[in-house]
């Protein structure tokens, strides 16, 4: 997998048009002058959770005894349920206890950008190639960076294309996203039946 095509997949995971509304829902109880630097306080507490299991993910799946092809296929899944979840809608409420209070780390940093998926996917990469550690950081910031945009500019882009057209997007993400599985899943599979004798 490539820089490129990594940063893709992790950004698609992070699913920033379907998050936008979430957000914009959660965070119409706060001044206006709080709420894009409570947005960046989230994204940034998002990408310090990444970024560590980015690090600890190899020592995990090493002490878990995880090979690579049983890596791919479970990503492969895990990317096929998300991406139909995306396809289809996902009917998710967060509710907070106050509509003026404030979200602190949960839902908005976890599980919304850094949820189990986001996890799952750099645990992913850096399992299959420790070694470009350094590519799979880059792709991380370079998708959290597009993804801290368009929440950055939820509101904006809500009064420019509406919470429809936010959803329209989300679903044809989820749907490059099923390609990008499938292919995930057949590569893990092509492994194993290549390793038979």
């Amino acid at each position: 997998m490539s820089l490129l095509s990594a940063s893709i997949l992790l950004f698609l995971v992070m699913d920033p048009f379907g998050n936008a509304p979430v957000f914009l829902l959660l965070l119409k109880g706060v001044p206006l002058d709080k709420r894009q630097r409570a947005i960046i306080r989230e994204l940034f507490i998002a990408l310090g959770v990444l970024i560590f299991f980015l690090f600890t993910g190899p020592l995990l799946l090493q002490a878990l005894h995880i090979s690579e092809p049983s890596l791919r296929i479970a990503g492969g899944i895990i990317l096929f349920i998300i991406a139909l979840r995306m396809v289809f809608g996902k009917a998710e409420i967060f509710a907070t206890e106050s509509p003026d209070e404030e979200p602190f780390i949960v839902p908005l940093a976890i599980p919304l950008i850094a949820g189990p998926s986001a996890i799952a996917m750099v645990i992913l990469l850096t399992g299959q190639e420790p070694g470009r550690w350094l590519e799979w950081l880059a792709s991380l910031l370079l998708a959290w960076g597009a993804t801290s945009i368009i929440l950055l500019l939820s509101a904006r882009l809500d009064q420019i294309i509406g919470t429809k057209g936010m959803k329209v997007l989300q679903h044809l993400m989820g749907l490059i996203l099923t390609a990008l599985a499938v292919e995930m899943f057949m590569q893990g599979l092509l492994n194993i039946l290549n390793q038979q004798p």
